[in-house]
């Protein structure tokens, strides 16, 4: 499906017209979901429109990849039932046995788990990274061997902020293609793919759909490349060949979705940067990881590659893990949950929820931490629920002199995660 709208369109236009056009048939300003697997020939491999089934397209499914391409400024775009599902179908596309991956250290635990369980035995090894190091990403490629560095930024859970540009240059100088998971900026705040990336992939379900009802993911490509393959016939293959699409009422879900992103997004981002400028002068707050912060590492390159700092805010405490827990079981407005993005807010110990996995290992993410994921909701409202979580973590902390319960100072890196049970 084409569209007509201008290429320099602002995002909102784009996001509410970009493959979205009024049904031609009725009329209708909302395009109609095909609710249908198969479509009527009007001969044997006469195609009305190029549609036969709908794991091959659906016009559903092809107008929300539209829209997807346009706010990406992409190529093409590619809609899948799940995030990871977009994931396996991007590394199956492009590797082979032998490939080696750059592998940014502090991201989605289940992009990891991926690579590291089902890729490694068909042969594919990776080498993770620290994402703020270029000179660590630069050393860990392999001349002959890497095909591929994969990059999350802003990071989950620490929300570390790595210079795509300079990961992009590592990646080309070597041969290889940059990907970068989007999903915690969106393509509102940040678009990778004007700053170098090849591939841009997305949990669908996160941001993009915003209100926490569906399932989804997909892959963004540029018009680049490789091994003799453009990477939108070698992505529109493997999505076609491997079959993990999305369906019509989950596309449907997720286009309605993003035509709100912006507006969205821009309450995500100020609730959270006030959340978290006054979290930090909390009693029993020992630091707050947002890039919004004046003090956070990463807070001038956010600046630079980002329009805006996120809806994300983790936070750790000096009352160690028991204050931690009781927080994150004290809150109400901030529902206890591993998801994240959408209009509610919520919060999450990751440490035995989405890193589960990796808890008492070096990998592990600190058991002082909970990660909120800030909603729309009203700014008062949301200060007085976590309140009560911060009463609460105080109430249950060991006394703060003791060996072992506090937590590092602002801005502490904490350490590398890339492991999750979720």
């Amino acid at each position: 499906m084409a569209s007509d709208i201008r290429s320099d369109a602002g995002f909102n236009t784009t996001a509410v017209h970009a493959g979205q056009e009024p049904d031609p048939l009725t009329g209708a300003v909302i395009p109609p979901i095909y609710q249908t697997s198969t479509f009527v020939q009007d001969g044997i491999n006469v195609l009305r429109a190029g549609h036969e089934y709908s794991r091959g397209s659906n016009p559903t499914r092809n107008g929300f990849e539209v829209q997807l391409a346009a706010l990406e400024h992409g190529h093409s775009g590619f809609a899948f039932a799940s995030g990871l599902a977009a994931e396996d179908a991007l590394l199956r596309a492009l590797l082979r046995p032998g490939d080696h991956i750059v592998l940014g250290g502090d991201g989605y635990g289940g992009t990891n788990r991926l690579i590291s369980q089902l890729l490694e035995p068909w042969g594919v090894s990776h080498t993770a990274v620290d994402i703020t190091s270029p000179g660590d990403v630069r050393a860990a490629v392999r001349p002959g061997e890497t095909a591929l560095l994969w990059l999350e930024t802003p990071s989950n859970p620490l929300l570390q902020i790595a210079d795509i540009a300079q990961w992009a240059a590592a990646a080309h100088d070597a041969g290889a293609l940059l990907t970068v998971d989007n999903t915690f900026a969106s393509p509102y705040l940040q678009r990778p793919l004007d700053l170098g990336a090849d591939l841009v992939v997305h949990s669908t379900t996160k941001y993009i759909g915003g209100h926490s009802d569906v399932l989804g993911g997909a892959v963004i490509t540029s018009d680049r490349s490789f091994r003799g393959r453009g990477l939108s016939e070698a992505i529109g293959y493997q999505q076609f060949a491997g079959g993990a699409v999305a369906g019509p009422q989950d596309c449907y879900l997720a286009a309605r979705g993003l035509k709100t992103l912006g507006l969205r997004m821009e309450r995500h981002c100020s609730n959270a940067q006030a959340l978290a400028h006054w979290l930090q002068a909390q009693p029993g707050v020992a630091s707050v990881l947002y890039p919004g912060l004046p003090d956070h590492p990463g807070h001038e390159l956010a600046a630079r590659q980002m329009s805006g700092f996120g809806g994300i805010v983790s936070l750790r405490f000096t009352g160690g893990e028991a204050a931690a827990r009781a927080f994150a079981e004290s809150t109400r407005l901030f529902a206890l949950s591993v998801s994240l993005g959408g209009v509610e807010s919520l919060v999450c110990y990751c440490s035995e929820m989405t890193h589960a996995s990796v808890r008492g290992t070096a990998l592990a993410v600190p058991t002082d931490l909970v990660r909120l994921s800030v909603g729309v909701e009203d700014l008062p409202d949301l200060r007085a629920d976590l309140e009560t979580g911060l009463a609460a973590a105080r109430a249950a902390a060991p006394d703060a002199s003791a060996p072992g319960t506090g937590a590092p100072g602002a801005g502490a890196p904490g350490p590398r995660l890339w492991l999750s049970s979720v």
